[in-house]
């Protein structure tokens, strides 16, 4: 794993920072990092977090907007043709 050092990190910023990894019950570098992850829409760690990033590279996030459209375009197949079943 490799570390990063920030500097001159404004002080209402520190007490943000601070005043929730107090809230969360975490420390400032485990804070740090889940709020890096949160902004840049990734999601490392946990039990296969090896695995799982292994293919990332050729992979996509969807956004909102994304979603929605595939919902769209796809929801004829949620619906039972009863003349498929005969």
């Amino acid at each position: 794993m490799k570390s990063i050092t920030i500097h001159n990190i404004d002080g209402q910023l520190a007490e943000l920072i601070e005043s929730t990894a107090k809230a969360k019950g975490t420390s400032i570098n485990k804070t740090i990092q889940q709020l890096l992850e949160e902004s840049l829409g990734v999601k490392f760690g946990g039990k296969d977090s090896k695995h799982r990033t292994d293919f990332s590279e050729f992979c996509g996030l969807w956004t909102k907007e994304d979603l929605a459209e595939f919902e769209k375009r796809t929801k004829e197949f949620e619906e039972v043709q009863p003349e498929d079943w005969k």
